[in-house]
């Protein structure tokens, strides 16, 4: 049985039993992960009090507000869904030992591409404790063992959440293991083990992923910031578009998924623009806009936008609108502000359609469809590490198959060069 996660060892002896943890999680059979996984599963709904009470903490001690406290809150209901999430990775087909192609050459070498675990993940988030639950899951399920660098917002949550996952007998001591987050020393020690930790992943606000891509010596794979856009076309449907550009901007707004930027085309604005703004006002979002959109509602109180509000990411009921005259036009604000995660069309026009869908440079792009959709959970996969916005190893949401590399695999008769 692993033991309880402290701050008292340090950082190194933590990535130490990582690693060595890691050697025997790649040996665990389909089998004995999925055990471990819903004995884990179980385990977070028998300690759902004391996940409360830890999460109480932090809430009281957070000075966070609005949308941003929502990130950090836990309730029955989402410790539930972490659970129901964990057993969702159980039931996915394990990645690891995967054949990805074989062949035989003409010396008569048979040689095969199989999956294998990345070995030792370290992530480095903010404030949403579910993290360390998804994360974790997910490692442990591709034969990884998992280093977590939360936020000091979340510290009691995450402390909690580490010793239940870490107490449930069968995951090896150092599979889980929780850093220091009182101070950024921890960070800046992780992003400097090359050798002992194989990828980092930064998850949250730009200014942590910047830093982290900045100077860490360990590869890294970057999560994005959500700079997310709708553009509702000029053969839209104006209650599709409604839905979706209420539920993309309101469901969730703290999440990097959520909307932040309206494109509406000039043919169908002067009855459309007012229309969303007076239904986004009604459900509490402060609409800024261009001069076209703030003349076309001009009975409502929508501020001028600047030049930084088209790149920032609001994270809250706060959202741009901005009049184009085309999908060319639209297509070409969204590949220079965007920060290339999720962006969505609203048209009835095929081609228009499929015009947005191949030229926008984004890791998720819909058709008739809110961004709130791009999720790991919501793609099939159980949970998510983040949402990937590099071209290299994953982009999107990624989960089991990128928590993987490839080794190749070859078996002779005697053959030499």
């Amino acid at each position: 049985m692993a033991t309880a996660i402290t701050n008292a060892a340090s950082t190194q002896e933590k990535l130490l039993r990582a690693r060595s943890a890691s050697a025997r999680l790649a040996q665990l059979s389909t089998q004995e992960k999925n055990v471990l996984l819903l004995a884990l599963a179980d385990a977070l709904e028998a300690g759902a009090e004391s996940i409360l009470q830890a999460n109480r903490e932090d809430l009281n001690t957070s000075g966070l507000e609005g949308a941003m406290r929502d990130r950090l809150l836990l309730t029955p209901a989402r410790i539930s869904d972490m659970a129901r999430g964990v057993r969702q990775v159980e039931a996915l087909p394990d990645p690891i030992g995967e054949i990805l192609s074989e062949w035989t050459r003409p010396n008569g070498l048979r040689i095969r591409k199989v999956r294998v675990p990345l070995g030792v993940v370290g992530i480095i988030y903010e404030s949403r404790p579910n993290v360390t639950v998804d994360t974790a899951v997910l490692a442990l399920k591709a034969g990884n063992a998992i280093v977590l660098r939360g936020g000091k917002e979340a510290m009691h949550s995450n402390q909690r959440l580490v010793e239940i996952l870490s107490a449930v007998p069968g995951v090896p001591e150092g599979a889980v293991e929780l850093l220091d987050s009182s101070s950024r020393q921890s960070v800046h020690d992780l992003i400097k083990t090359r050798g002992l930790v194989d990828v980092i992943i930064p998850r949250g606000g730009i200014g942590l992923i910047g830093f982290v891509t900045e100077n860490s010596i360990v590869p890294v794979i970057e999560t994005g910031a959500g700079n997310c856009h709708i553009f509702v076309d000029e053969s839209a449907d104006f209650e599709m578009a409604d839905g979706i550009v209420i539920n993309a901007k309101t469901q969730r707004p703290s999440v990097c998924n959520s909307a932040e930027k309206l494109l509406v085309h000039e043919r169908i604005a002067a009855k459309y623009v007012p229309r969303i703004v007076k239904k986004l006002m009604d459900a509490g979002v402060e609409v800024r806009g261009d001069g076209k959109s703030r003349s076309l509602a001009a009975g409502f109180n929508v501020e001028a936008a600047a030049e930084q509000d088209w790149h920032e990411e609001y994270l809250r009921l706060c959202m741009a609108v901005r009049v184009v005259a085309s999908v060319e036009d639209a297509i070409a604000h969204i590949n220079r502000y965007s920060t290339k995660n999720s962006e969505a069309i609203v048209t009835s026009d095929e081609g228009q359609a499929r015009k947005f869908l191949r030229e926008v440079d984004s890791a998720a792009v819909y058709w008739n469809a809110s961004t709130r959709f791009t999720d790991g959970s919501e793609f099939g996969f159980g949970a998510e590490m983040g949402i990937s916005t590099q071209k290299l190893h994953c982009r999107g949401p990624f989960a089991l198959a990128e928590l993987t590399s490839s080794k190749y695999e070859i078996v002779g008769t005697g053959q030499v060069r």
